[in-house]
């Protein structure tokens, strides 16, 4: 029988930032998860080539799954992502210096894009281990949520046994220093939670049915 497997993606770091609680998170998740085979994959923080690289991974390892994560500086938990719009818009530029305003990220694509992960079971599993966690509606629209609709939008188009989506990681303790009053989490909470997320997707075929949603 084949070992079933997960492609799991990180960015660089952005923004200013030295690090990205998401990268050095992915590099301490374990090779193998309750009988997964976890195939790592940095990716740069830069619209274009982040897909085009994750594109070539899923063609040449046929993942079953792909869960990309990304740093949101401001957040006290780890943020399962519900969906991701068509959509790139953000004054910040990405790493090759690129700002859109506006911009469809596939013109042929839908709207939106819910993910095809456990979301809401993912956040009950982080919890249990005393993890923050919460879900999230909203994926923003820099490169996080251009890799989410990508990741969808290829799935929908020629990968439909492909499950995925997208995770959220507070900064690192060391990253709020000099931020005052802003949240983070250890890097050891942070990879306990991912690893607990990858494990649930694999036990999990349908979502638990819980409110997992907010009134802003």
């Amino acid at each position: 029988m084949k070992k079933p497997k997960i492609l799991v993606t990180a960015f660089e770091p952005f923004g200013g930032e030295c690090v990205n609680p998401a990268l050095e998170a992915m590099k301490q998740m374990k090779e193998e998860i309750a009988g997964v085979s976890v195939i790592k994959l940095p990716i740069p923080t830069v619209y274009e080539s982040s897909l085009a690289l994750l594109y070539r991974a899923i063609c040449e390892h046929q993942p079953d799954a792909v869960l990309s994560i990304g740093q949101a500086g401001g957040r006290s938990g780890i943020t399962p992502e519900r969906v991701a719009i068509n959509l790139d818009d953000c004054s910040l530029p990405d790493n090759a210096g690129d700002v859109r305003i506006d911009r469809p990220i596939f013109a042929d694509g839908d709207a939106a894009y819910f993910t095809t992960l456990p979301v809401k079971a993912m956040v009950q599993a982080m919890r249990e281990k005393e993890i923050p966690a919460a879900l999230s509606t909203t994926a923003g629209t820099y490169v996080c949520n251009h890799v989410m609709y990508g990741v969808l939008y290829y799935a929908n188009r020629e990968f439909p046994e492909l499950r995925a989506g997208f995770v959220h990681v507070p900064y690192l303790p060391s990253q709020v220093q000099d931020k005052p009053g802003t949240p983070s989490l250890e890097l050891s909470q942070i990879v306990a939670g991912l690893e607990a997320s990858v494990e649930t997707i694999f036990t999990h075929a349908q979502d638990v049915h819980t409110i997992g949603g907010s009134t802003h």
